[in-house]
């Protein structure tokens, strides 16, 4: 509980936000006009240089550590003595617009829209980025002194698999150490509810990303040739087909379950809690039932429990086209998979799982290439900071905190975890459940934006 004296303190706080919360948007559109795609050095750096900017006006000792592979890490730091270290961690890059004519407005010079701020990066991840860095603003403004002890750690390749984390925590590994030390990880963003509350999410799920390869023959021969000589798209196809069960969506890979954790009752009775728009899910895809016909409770479990094994494409030969096209046998074929791990699941291990399934099933002239690794990490629900967290949304919010086990999407969370295995690491932020994340017109409710900056301040205090 806050004292008494504090919580009148936080709320002069709450009141510089809003007094001063139309310039705080401006910030925001302003360092989401600035394009850092990979690849646009130019936006990149003019990003990192906003960000240092501001957490040098916010009196944070600033450091900007280049790496061999990918952009440079940010960090800052005010260590005051405190009991507890909170470490901040989010990403200034951003995904590319995609499609242009699929977006309202121009995806790089954001815009308000019935309430919400829309462009590129707006909501993954500046938003929260900013939110946070403002939320200290807002505490600097009333008090000369911080609750916590504070870190902050920005990458600028998150969209891309993280190499500059990956690479400066194995080069440098004491520093990486420090720089991530703490009592816990607040991590990059979570969900409101419809404004009405905010989430905590209890974990980051992992990712084994892989190809598929075969070449059977040489070059593409003619169809006639079809009894002749080996065709990869079959070739394929029948080596995905031993992979998954058609009738129980079951992975037929050895060991491919053995390491998924049995959850906790606390674990039950977070996910019973959950609300899942089960109604909003299917109507948002147009479909009338989930895969199994599974719903309540065992559709949850299914959707935050369980790994997923998906075949995001695949590609070989010709399909027909109105200019016309060649009948051949293909002499390549080409899939890419994606894993999308759960609790101490570890992507090494599932990579070697499916090229000994290959193997002994007679593919071995099938490659396999590793493209991404992410291991899961998870937090236990039942920590006493859970009930700081929920302390702090009564401050803000009309409704109790929501508890998600764990974010649906990967993320590096666990090169933190390398030097803290037991880090509690946790989301919190302003994304709302329509976002678009990587979408056409990604967008955040203002008033969202508003309430998560209060939030974390009354986070923080809670936390003191």
């Amino acid at each position: 509980m806050i004292k008494k004296a504090q919580l009148e303190k936080l709320y002069q706080m709450f009141q510089y936000v809003d007094e001063h919360f139309d310039k705080m948007t401006e910030e925001l559109c302003q360092i989401a006009s600035m394009p850092s795609v990979e690849g646009n050095s130019e936006g990149l750096e003019n990003t990192r240089t906003f960000i240092v900017q501001k957490m040098k006006q916010l009196e944070l000792d600033v450091a900007v550590h280049e790496v061999e592979q990918g952009n440079s890490l940010i960090t800052g730091a005010d260590i005051s003595g405190r009991k507890n270290t909170v470490l901040f961690y989010n990403h200034y890059d951003v995904v590319p617009a995609g499609d242009l004519s699929q977006w309202e407005t121009d995806p790089f010079t954001p815009s308000v829209k019935d309430g919400k701020l829309i462009g590129r990066g707006i909501s993954d991840n500046k938003g929260c980025l900013m939110a946070r860095l403002q939320a200290l603003e807002a505490i600097r403004a009333v008090e000369n002194g911080l609750p916590v002890n504070l870190k902050f750690l920005f990458e600028g390749d998150e969209e891309t698999g993280s190499p500059s984390m990956k690479t400066f925590s194995r080069l440098k590994p004491a520093d990486f150490k420090e720089m991530t030390s703490a009592d816990v990880c607040f991590w990059e963003n979570s969900r409101t509810s419809g404004g009405e509350t905010a989430w905590a999410s209890f974990g980051v799920r992992g990712d084994a990303e892989f190809e598929l390869r075969c070449s059977p023959i040489a070059f593409d021969v003619h169809a006639r040739n079809g009894n002749l000589y080996p065709n990869a798209a079959w070739r394929l196809v029948w080596a995905l087909s031993t992979m998954k069960d058609p009738k129980t969506e079951r992975v037929l890979i050895d060991g491919f379950y053995d390491h998924v954790i049995t959850p906790k009752d606390a674990d039950r009775k977070v996910l019973d809690a959950f609300p899942f728009d089960e109604a909003g899910a299917k109507a948002h895809v147009n479909v009338d039932s989930f895969l199994l016909g599974k719903e309540g409770l065992e559709l949850k479990e299914r959707l935050y429990l369980e790994p997923s094994f998906t075949i995001n494409g695949l590609e070989s030969g010709e399909v027909y086209r109105p200019e016309g096209a060649r009948h051949i046998v293909p002499h390549s074929a080409y899939a890419k998979i994606s894993c999308n791990l759960a609790a101490n699941q570890k992507a090494g291990d599932i990579f070697k799982l499916v090229r000994d399934h290959l193997d002994r099933h007679g593919f071995q002239d099938i490659g396999l290439t590793m493209t991404d690794a992410l291991d899961a990490v998870r937090t236990p629900v039942d920590l006493p900071i859970t009930e700081d967290l929920k302390y702090a949304a009564t401050l803000v919010y009309k409704n109790p905190l929501v508890i998600e086990l764990t974010m649906l999407g990967p993320g590096p969370a666990a090169i933190l975890r390398n030097p803290w295995p037991d880090l509690p690491i946790i989301g919190i932020g302003p994304a709302n459940p329509d976002c678009g994340h990587h979408s056409p017109n990604e967008n955040m409710v203002l008033s969202d934006y508003k309430n998560s900056i209060k939030y974390t301040i009354a986070v923080l205090y809670a936390l003191e």
